[in-house]
């Protein structure tokens, strides 16, 4: 798992310097709030889970109006929901944290204004499952998620001219979250918001 996220961050660095050669490229850092959720038959009274997103990017000018944009994220996902097992009905929260390498081609509309779409490398480091019933409350640590899940995102940004810029997105996870072998037949996909600040230099 540590090697895989590895790779992947060394790939987005070895991209963004590769593009060094251009005329300029854009450092910066953002962060922001996360609406999440999952598409799945088995779970009762969805709710959203409201986390965060923390991390570092990039923006390489390929033209006047395209660029494209290599992200690294700490982010966090899940969501609150009744599930039903042995007779027992659960409330509870999957806590389902990913370091997430999206690669966004995006597209300047008007000065500051752009749009931005691509696939997202999604990478599990931390999952648990907080729940109450009858027994209690419990909490702990699980290991039936997949620990790659490949995604993608769209959304729009604007870019001031101090380089502080605002977004947000929506991103959507095409691979299962959890391992079929952990986890009954339901296709279960992550979903959500992520609305954000930050600042390029």
């Amino acid at each position: 798992m540590k090697k895989s996220i590895l790779i992947a961050v060394i790939a987005v660095l070895g991209f963004t310097s590769a593009a060094s050669a251009q005329e300029f490229v854009y450092f910066g850092a953002k962060g922001g709030v996360n609406f999440t959720n999952m598409t799945s038959d088995g779970f009762e009274d969805e709710k959203s889970r409201t986390g965060f997103h923390l991390g570092l990017l990039s923006e390489i000018p390929l033209s006047e109006r395209f660029s494209v944009q290599p992200e690294v994220l700490y982010a966090t996902q899940g969501l609150e929901a009744d599930r039903s097992f042995a007779g027992q009905t659960m409330s509870g929260e999957y806590q389902l944290d990913y370091i997430q390498v999206p690669v966004l081609a995006k597209i300047y509309l008007i000065d500051g204004l752009s749009i931005e779409a691509g696939p997202s490398f999604n990478f599990l480091v931390e999952e648990e499952y907080d729940f109450d019933s009858s027994f209690g409350d419990t909490e702990f640590d699980t290991e039936a998620g997949s620990t790659f899940e490949f995604g993608g995102a769209i959304g729009a940004s604007y870019k001031f001219n101090n380089g502080f810029f605002v977004s947000a997105r929506y991103t959507q996870g095409f691979t299962d979250v959890f391992d079929s072998d952990n986890w009954d037949d339901d296709a279960i996909k992550n979903n959500g918001i992520q609305a954000g600040i930050g600042l390029m230099f």
